[in-house]
């Protein structure tokens, strides 16, 4: 995508703040002012205006990140499309909510807004500039037009591909009219130029348009997947479709689900791919993903921006969280989750089961042990073994990567410290003594009586052992010599285990359940369930403990929690509520996007997993295949989880099951409001959230906030239109 900067003309239309239009088709006092007599006298003019249709999603004005704005009133980052639509669509529901006091922003979350907020309003007047700009390139490159200008050939073919993007793009900026604003004025590009005030559309003639446009532009669009990136292509007019018909019963009363699971099936069968990674689809270079069908693309150096995912991304940084992790030199702290959204995630992030507990270690007397294994360094403290019975004798477990590694025992962590070491070869250590030399290599235990002056050196090995290994076979640990710990994947279920070593009469259990390990303790029974883990034994140096991670769980869960509280009692608190890290400015690769204030992450409006989810649901309500309904809710939740252990039986398939997926997969997407109205979840109280309503632990509030109000300005600036229920 073009940012498109030299094209003041282009449309100075903007009928929503003032109720009427105005004439545009005037030539130039100025013979260097550019306008819409002028600017289509050169042929790549075209697509160039093209691509401002496209830019009005992404950017705010004609220089960015501000300035010479297409709508005024308002701060342009508080107008862009996109951030306006993320308001609408996400703060008002359980994802997000947002800690700024600005004018009347809380409201959004709390749903108390009035036809006067100025947020909503910057919106609404963003959908109408965006649908006027359509309007004005379709009448200038209508038949007659183009005649005019001898237009033919290539560029005449060229342009009609090009008038169906700008019908797709005018389209989707009436279904964001019609899910949000519902009854709302209506003008194309065949009214006449000129002052005059636009009638209200009902929801079932907006939807009839809508659905009228894309049927008719199929055709005339690129085939799926052939489209310059960030174009608009039949998948994506087939997605729009989608999203149209399994909303068509909130809009009409009239339920078009088989049609919704028709459209879905052809994007599905167009070629685009899921994503391996889930993180790859909202990082810097997600435009080569195969699974994002229409994005809003973003550039850090050529769509900067206030809005857009600047906002997204920087609005969700604050507390400890690292900028740069996140590819920003900064964060605004503004954005985070509740705990109802949270609590959708059955596992805790990264999929940890258990922490390890580091009980006394570190209060514990120390002898260290240098070696050839470490550079004979015996300043290195973790390098040691531990006294927990503060006793003079010490122990602990040495892994030696080679054979006849060498090594001594100094009871100072320092290279002036008298060092003790075996001069006879007996088991006993004296001052200076010579090096003793481990034979064989792996993990050693090593037990050293200071009193006595002797040692004990013995080769061990480590397993996992117990009813709840699935193979029915001790599991071999191995060594890390990152994590300076033993290590198995192995599956698992929640009838407990055990550690076992290579000498039967050692073994270690977790007798308080609390992750510290004793000799013959207790079965551990930690695992909550049958599926893949990793099971770590930190094994260095009593106390003795151990890590156990899911290698099964759901991916998809990018939070931040270190510093952040669950509950939200303050809402102005960043630190209140989890911070939410899915977006980032860096690729793939761990690279820093080009621009550490704008990123060059792209905002992914339709994608391949929410035509799988919208099938599914669709086949559901329909009553139609739920065979078919379950292939395409495993076929996301494969991906979430990363193998099999994401699978879901018939009998758990539900529309219960479907929302809350949708709640998973596509949060901070701007699908959560209209997902939650269709289920009747979002307005009244038969699901609450934290700050719903005003109140902290949320409160019902009234139907008819599923709608929001036609802004005052405009009801007052044009006398066809009525208010909707309720404002």
């Amino acid at each position: 995508m073009k940012n498109i900067k030299s094209f003041a003309l282009l449309i100075a239309l903007f009928f929503a703040a003032t109720g009427c239009f105005k004439d545009l088709d005037t030539a130039p006092l100025d013979p260097l002012e550019i306008t819409s007599g002028t600017v289509y006298n050169d042929p790549a003019s075209y697509k160039q205006v093209l691509a401002k249709l496209y830019a009005g999603l992404a950017v705010s004005g004609q220089e960015g990140p501000s300035g010479q704005a297409d709508i005024s009133g308002i701060d342009e980052g508080f107008g862009q499309y996109l951030r306006g639509f993320w308001y609408h669509q996400e703060l008002t529901t359980d994802e997000a909510i947002i800690g700024w006091n600005d004018q009347t922003l809380q409201d959004f979350h709390k749903q108390t807004w009035t036809p006067g907020d100025g947020f909503m309003f910057a919106f609404y007047s963003r959908i109408f500039y965006q649908i006027s700009v359509c309007n004005e390139f379709l009448r200038e490159t209508a038949d007659d037009r183009l005649d005019s200008r001898g237009v033919s050939g290539q560029l005449r073919t060229d342009i009609a591909t090009y008038r169906a993007e700008a019908r797709f793009l005018r389209a989707l900026s009436y279904w964001h009219a019609l899910d949000l604003f519902r009854n709302v004025p209506f003008v194309t590009d065949q009214d006449p130029v000129g002052a005059f005030f636009p009638k209200q559309s009902s929801a079932a003639e907006l939807f009839s348009f809508i659905e009228s446009e894309l049927l008719a532009i199929e055709p005339q669009l690129a085939a799926p997947r052939s489209n310059e990136y960030g174009r608009a292509d039949r998948a994506a007019a087939w997605m729009l479709l989608a999203k149209l018909y399994i909303n068509a019963d909130v809009y009409t009363a009239q339920p078009r689900y088989t049609d919704c699971v028709n459209y879905c099936d052809k994007v599905i069968a167009a070629g685009f791919t899921l994503e391996p990674e889930y993180q790859h689809l909202f990082l810097a270079d997600n435009h080569r993903s195969g699974e994002i069908i229409f994005p809003i693309a973003f550039d850090g150096n050529n769509t900067r921006t206030w809005g857009g995912m600047t906002f997204i991304i920087n609005a969700a940084i604050g507390g400890n969280i690292n900028p740069t992790e996140q590819g920003v030199g900064g964060g605004w702290g503004g954005t985070r989750a509740t705990r109802q959204f949270i609590e959708k995630f059955p596992e805790t992030e990264g999929g940890l089961v258990a922490s390890p507990n580091a009980g006394e270690t570190a209060s514990y007397p120390k002898v260290y042990v240098p070696g050839s294994h470490q550079g004979n360094n015996p300043t290195e403290t973790s390098n040691s073994l531990s006294s927990p019975l503060r006793n003079n004798v010490f122990d602990g477990y040495k892994y030696f990567p080679d054979a006849n590694t060498t090594i001594r025992f100094t009871r100072i962590p320092s290279n002036s410290a008298p060092v003790y070491g075996d001069t006879n070869g007996d088991g006993t250590l004296e001052i200076n003594g010579a090096p003793i030399t481990v034979p064989t290599s792996g993990l050693h235990y090593i037990r050293v009586n200071w009193t006595q002056l002797s040692y004990e050196i013995v080769r061990r090995d480590w397993f996992v052992d117990g009813a709840g290994v699935i193979s029915g076979q001790p599991v071999l640990m191995t060594w890390d010599p990152t994590l300076k710990a033993v290590v198995a994947n192995l599956d698992m279920n929640a009838a407990g285990f055990k550690f076992v070593s290579s000498d039967p009469a050692v073994n270690l259990g977790d007798n308080a359940g609390n992750g510290l390990l004793s000799q013959g303790g207790a079965t551990i029974n930690r695992i909550p369930g049958s599926g893949s883990y990793r099971v770590v034994l930190f094994i260095n140096q009593p106390d003795y403990t151990y890590q156990i991670n899911s290698t099964s769980f759901d991916r998809r869960g990018i939070f931040h929690r270190p510093g952040q509280t669950l509950d939200i009692d303050d809402v102005a608190l960043f630190t209140q509520g989890i911070a939410v890290k899915k977006f980032k400015n860096v690729t793939s690769t761990g690279a820093q996007g080009s621009n550490a204030t704008f990123p060059d992450t792209d905002f992914p409006m339709f994608r391949l997993a929410d035509a799988y989810l919208m099938g599914a649901e669709a086949l559901l309500r329909s009553g139609g295949s739920q065979s078919k309904a379950l292939e395409y809710v495993n076929a996301v939740r494969v991906r979430a989880f990363k193998g099999s252990a994401g699978l879901i039986t018939a009998g758990q398939l539900n529309l219960d099951l479907i929302l809350d997926e949708r709640a998973r997969e596509l949060y901070w997407e701007c699908h959560r409001r209209t997902d939650l109205i269709r289920f009747n979840r979002f307005s009244q109280s038969d699901y609450l959230w934290q700050w719903k309503g005003g109140v902290r632990d949320g409160a019902s509030v009234p139907v008819y906030r599923n709608v929001f109000p036609i802004p005052s300005a405009d009801i007052n600036a044009n006398p066809n239109l009525q208010q909707n229920t309720g404002y």
